[in-house]
C-alpha cells in the first residue's frame, strides 16, 4: 500500500534525501512516500509567509513510480495549502519537468514553475470548471 507521510525526524529526512539525489536542508519539511516501506521519493519544501519553496520532488534511485510520485506531490501541496500558503514554486529542475507539470505547476520563466494553489484542493480549482 502506498504510504505518503511528513518525515519527523531530521536525521531519517537527511538519509531518505540522500537516498533520492536530493541535497538535504535541514530548515525544510519534508514528505516521503513509501510503498510496502519501500522507499519511492521525497518532496522537501519550505512554507513562506506568501508563498511556499517546493525544494526537491525527487524519485529515490532506481524507482520509476510516476503515479506514486504524483500522488506524493500532491499530498505535499495540499498541506501547504492547509497551512494557509496559497502559492507554491520551485527551480525547473527541482523535479521531473512531465510531474510538475502534471500536478499544476506553470513556467513563470525559464528556470522557474509556480502554481496557484487557490481552491486547488476543494474542488474549486480551475481544472472543475462548472
Amino acid at each position: 500500500m502506498l504510504i505518503v507521510k511528513p518525515i519527523e525526524d531530521k536525521k531519517i529526512q537527511e538519509e531518505v534525501c540522500t537516498a533520492c539525489g536530493a541535497v538535504y536542508d535541514p530548515d525544510a519539511l519534508a514528505y516521503a512516500a513509501r510503498e510496502d516501506e519501500a522507499l519511492i521519493g521525497v518532496c522537501q519544501f519550505r512554507l513562506g509567509a506568501g508563498c511556499a519553496d517546493v525544494l526537491d520532488l525527487k524519485a529515490a534511485a532506481g524507482v520509476n513510480d510516476y503515479e506514486g510520485m504524483f500522488i506524493l506531490a500532491r499530498g505535499t501541496l495540499n498541506f501547504i495549502d492547509l497551512c494557509g500558503v496559497h502559492r507554491a514554486r520551485c527551480a525547473a529542475d527541482a523535479g521531473d519537468p512531465s510531474l510538475l507539470r502534471a500536478v499544476g505547476f506553470r513556467e513563470i520563466d525559464k528556470n522557474r514553475l509556480e502554481m496557484d494553489l487557490t481552491g486547488e484542493f476543494d474542488g474549486k480549482c480551475s481544472h472543475c470548471k462548472s
